[in-house]
């Protein structure tokens, strides 16, 4: 699937270990003066409607629509907040814990064995009658919307990675064929949940070198601007072939995906930057040589300096490509996301308005 567009980057917004930061997180990369990935320090709500909102979400909805509003600041005075759009990618059900414990406790039947039926009464009985606010994982976006009286088109995609380029995919095509003028496209996760993190381990993601952490990404998009920080020049989501009940392809086939994507995203186009987001060892293995191969001179691994978000992975990698971008001069940056969903995502950026 691939999406050409001219779409702009107003402003972008993004949540990591290193704190709420817009195209300051490129300067950062650029400086080599990153902390080693750690836990999020989330800021907590301090407005009256955020208190009360906030005890229906899960913390990645919460991540979610602090980016959200801070890519709204950043874009300035966008009027007619019920016509814009939302469009994320958000990862799996993040609800607390204790309320996990009653839920599945509560749905164990007599011969000590886990009931869907059980569940879907006693487990869901016991539990606060608010719960299925946080574990529904599109209220990620919703919650954030609201918030914010975003009422435009939007779509909440489930994402270990190409999700969430599908979700920047559809916020494009939805400016581009007038369904909205403006919209706000991003990625929120929390990796580090302990049903997530369990998930990671049962299927060997965490032996493998994947490091788990939170975080969230948004990006404005318009169709028309004054000063944009960049363009959305193209988007590819690449299924990548794997063997029979394999979770990801091998390491051959993920490169040599890599790479017919790569060209096909930049269409002969010079590259100045290539930022590189592999989940963990085997693939970041499979796309080291990437940047010989492409004959693009500066290049980062995102997920090495910034731990692996998971929904948010790729969206902190386009703010931190416009940002590098922003910082050096540079016209084009291509952005690889390879998730453990196992497939690829390609999104072409330039700087400003440049085509």
């Amino acid at each position: 699937m691939q999406l050409t567009t001219d779409v702009f980057v107003v402003a972008v917004s993004t949540l990591t270990h290193v704190g709420m930061l817009g195209i300051e997180l490129g300067k950062h990369i650029l400086r080599g003066d990153l902390p080693a990935p750690s836990p999020i320090d989330v800021p907590v709500p301090s407005r009256p409607e955020d208190i009360r909102q906030r005890k229906l979400m899960s913390r990645a909805a919460w991540m979610s629509a602090l980016v959200m509003r801070d890519a709204l600041r950043g874009a300035g005075s966008w009027d007619k907040r019920e016509e814009i759009g939302a469009f994320f990618g958000v990862g799996a059900s993040g609800a607390e814990m204790d309320d996990v414990a009653r839920l599945v406790s509560a749905s164990i039947d007599e011969q000590k064995k886990f009931s869907l039926a059980r569940c879907g009464k006693e487990g869901l009985d016991a539990c606060n009658p608010l719960f299925a606010f946080q574990i529904m994982n599109n209220f990620t976006l919703c919650h954030g919307a609201i918030l914010e009286g975003l009422a435009g088109p939007n779509a909440a995609f489930f994402s270990r990675g190409v999700g969430t380029v599908t979700a920047l995919e559809e916020a494009c095509l939805a400016i581009v064929e007038g369904d909205c003028e403006r919209a706000l496209a991003g990625g929120a996760d929390t990796a580090t949940h302990p049903v997530t993190l369990a998930e990671l381990e049962r299927e060997g993601f965490l032996r493998d070198g994947l490091v788990a952490v939170d975080g969230a990404a948004a990006l404005a998009l318009a169709r028309e601007a004054e000063d944009p920080l960049g363009r959305v020049e193209s988007i590819w989501v690449c299924p990548v072939e794997r063997p029979r009940d394999a979770l990801v392809p091998r390491a051959g086939m993920l490169r040599d995906a890599a790479v017919l994507t790569a060209a096909d995203a930049l269409a002969e186009r010079p590259c100045d930057l290539l930022v590189l987001a592999p989940w963990g060892t085997p693939a970041r293995e499979a796309m080291m040589d990437l940047p010989e191969a492409l004959a693009v001179k500066q290049s980062i691994d995102l997920t090495n300096l910034l731990g692996e978000s998971l929904a948010a992975s790729p969206a902190i990698a386009w703010a931190a490509a416009l940002g590098m971008l922003v910082e050096t001069g540079n016209t084009r940056a291509l952005v690889l996301s390879a998730g453990p969903d196992g497939d690829l995502g390609a999104v072409v950026l330039t700087r400003g308005g440049t085509r």
